[in-house]
């Protein structure tokens, strides 16, 4: 099962380049923040990764913010490696291996909504701190457990199951860390607004994020979900992002 919702993350991926970044509002909004905390940091110049870096979105805010720093693109998804300019850095590598061969440790490993796609997220990123060179950096960015409550709400108030994707929990990524590693710790609230529950999913979808390893509603049990639904006075769908922002020096 792991094996199939890994290919089918990729694939949705591989699928969602050529209008990924037209769709992915949350996802820019986020990368340019997480870079600007990096420049209140004193982060060492040298090896700089972007992990899971789709488009790019993270590392142009981070070269835009540092511009005589590269940084490396590395992400699992071919066409996602291949949008990027041939000037830059960049490697195709499934994450799920741990890091790929490095000529020297990192001193920042940055990654911004890809975390929670990678199996064991806890884990990665544990690997994650102890590949970094001493006095180096991770940046990180995730939606995390308690995202969605429109969703699962309303799943509920219908009977039917939340198709949601499981989100790592902040306590389980938090325990991986030693408390006075942690230099930035804050969450993050941001909802989105439409006019009906597909114009809402739809940014979601274009963007390769809708991979499940839930079954897929019959068309009864979406009609009882848009139904239950929570309206606003106007009469919009909202859906509601948590996301962690964290950023680690070892």
């Amino acid at each position: 099962m792991k094996k199939d919702w890994q290919e089918n993350v990729f694939h949705n991926f591989d699928s969602a380049v050529p209008h990924y970044n037209n769709n992915a509002e949350i996802q820019k909004n986020i990368a340019w923040n997480l870079a600007k905390l990096c420049t209140e940091q004193s982060i060492p110049k040298g090896t700089w990764l972007d992990l899971g870096s789709g488009t790019g979105l993270l590392a142009e805010a981070l070269e835009s913010l540092n511009p005589n720093q590269s940084v490396i693109r590395i992400d699992s998804s071919q066409q996602m490696i291949n949008s990027h300019n041939i000037r830059h850095q960049k490697q195709v590598w499934d994450l799920n291996q741990g890091l790929p061969y490095l000529n020297e440790s990192p001193q920042l490993i940055a990654s911004s909504f890809a975390l929670h796609w990678l199996m064991n997220p806890s884990q990665r990123l544990s690997e994650w701190f102890k590949a970094l060179d001493t006095g180096g950096w991770i940046a990180l960015s995730l939606p995390i457990q308690g995202s969605f409550i429109e969703w699962y709400d309303a799943a509920k108030k219908a009977d039917v199951p939340c198709t949601a994707m499981d989100l790592p929990s902040r306590e389980c990524l938090l325990k991986t860390i030693k408390t006075q590693n942690i230099k930035h710790n804050r969450l993050v609230r941001i909802t989105q607004t439409a006019s009906n529950l597909t114009s809402l999913f739809k940014p979601m979808i274009k963007v390769g994020a809708h991979t499940s390893s839930k079954p897929s509603l019959r068309i009864g049990e979406w009609r009882r979900l848009k139904k239950a639904w929570p309206k606003s006075k106007d009469q919009k769908v909202t859906l509601t992002w948590l996301i962690q922002l964290l950023l680690i020096e070892r």
